[in-house]
């Protein structure tokens, strides 16, 4: 009787056991195509999360529109990280682990990439970033870890060299915050760039997370008079600092990089902004066809114009679609793969990967004038 029992158990767990497989192996061919984003969708840079968002979106409708993927349907599922690393680790985990996703596009700040790359690559995960720029996203994400925009040592250049030569700087001051990596990245190889451009930094200054006052910083700046300052943040602190620099008659162009693009620099900022110029992934006067188009399809859903957020995750979003198109397969493996040979254009410009899997693109220098982005001129590597 005993043996019976066992036998019968043995079977029936056998039978589940195929069931279970058939059911395994039927879910990878069958159903939504089911990508996770990481997006700050609250916190101090919401604005670049649901930017992010929208473009994410669009594709979404355009992609299924257009019969989905291998004639499945793609779903992106959202997690908001905050713009904190710590919940990047803990959203992303959900989405792989959970929701069990076959990619990842995000997150979107440098902080929050190079807390979740690791954990993407040890499931073999396949994870692309629209633009976190610090070099160490890619190094230490590893294998599975790619992104669709330069880095800071290429962005950190190009301002370095546009203040020395276009703006004629010989004397430049940098103020960053030292507890971002984003921040830090871009101070450290705009100062390197500048100097070895025949310029000197005169003042360097840093603040805290999340601080609000910058007098004491900027008054330790004035007396060195530079020809230019670096702010290398977010808009929200930039547009901040921006007011309390021009409070204290210092008017100097400030400069920046990507994260100052968002419309909401200038409700901040207001008028201690213009005149000022940031390094930029692509500029909205573009008449490049691929522009055109998704400015035209981005206003008639949102009634917004696309800032680079939107720009960014869009494009990072449609390669990440592009290569699983590629692959024929939905595995980690197949995915990267495809990836690792992307050649495509996208609204930002024609991407590919380098050996390190960061995208071999250009830049535009922007400036800032009466509540617009206004192009200046682009720059390639």
């Amino acid at each position: 009787m005993f043996k019976k029992k066992m036998s019968l158990l043995l079977c029936m767990a056998m039978t589940a056991g195929i069931f279970a497989g058939c059911a395994a192996k039927k879910s990878d061919t069958e159903g939504d195509i089911k990508i996770g984003v990481v997006l700050p969708l609250t916190g101090p840079v919401s604005s670049f999360g649901k930017s992010g968002q929208n473009g994410i979106k669009l594709l979404e409708d355009q992609v299924n529109k257009d019969g989905g993927i291998n004639g499945r349907k793609i779903k992106f599922l959202f997690e908001d990280d905050e713009g904190k690393p710590d919940t990047a680790t803990t959203v992303g985990t959900k989405l792989i682990s959970n929701d069990n996703v076959v990619a990842i596009v995000g997150p979107l700040t440098s902080g929050s990439c190079i807390a979740l790359g690791p954990i993407a690559t040890q499931s073999k995960v396949p994870m692309i970033t629209g633009s976190g720029t610090n070099p160490d996203v890619t190094t230490k994400g590893g294998e599975y870890v790619y992104r669709a925009c330069f880095i800071d040592p290429f962005q950190g250049t190009v301002i370095a060299k546009f203040a020395s030569g276009d703006l004629k700087a010989k004397t430049a001051a940098i103020l960053y915050d030292n507890g971002n990596d984003y921040s830090k990245g871009l101070a450290e190889f705009f100062e390197k760039g500048f100097v070895a451009a025949g310029g000197k930094i005169v003042a360097k200054e840093t603040y805290a997370t999340n601080d609000k006052d910058f007098k004491a910083q900027l008054t330790k700046i004035k007396p060195t008079k530079p020809d230019v300052i670096l702010l290398p943040d977010y808009y929200s602190t930039v547009g901040n600092i921006a007011k309390q620099a021009r409070a204290i008659d210092i008017k100097v162009p400030l400069l920046g990089g990507d994260g100052w693009d968002s419309a909401e620099l200038f409700k901040v900022g207001g008028d201690a902004v213009n005149g000022c110029y940031l390094s930029d992934h692509y500029s909205a006067d573009d008449t490049a066809p691929l522009v055109v188009e998704f400015q035209k399809e981005y206003k008639a859903k949102y009634n917004l114009n696309a800032d680079a957020m939107a720009v960014l995750n869009y494009d990072a979003a449609k390669i990440m679609v592009e290569a699983i198109k590629t692959a024929g397969k939905t595995d980690g493996p197949s995915i990267k793969e495809a990836l690792s040979k992307t050649n495509l254009e996208v609204v930002s410009g024609k991407v590919s990967f380098d050996k390190n899997r960061d995208a071999i693109k250009g830049a535009v220098i922007l400036k800032v004038d009466a509540g617009k982005f206004n192009f200046v001129k682009k720059l390639v590597p």
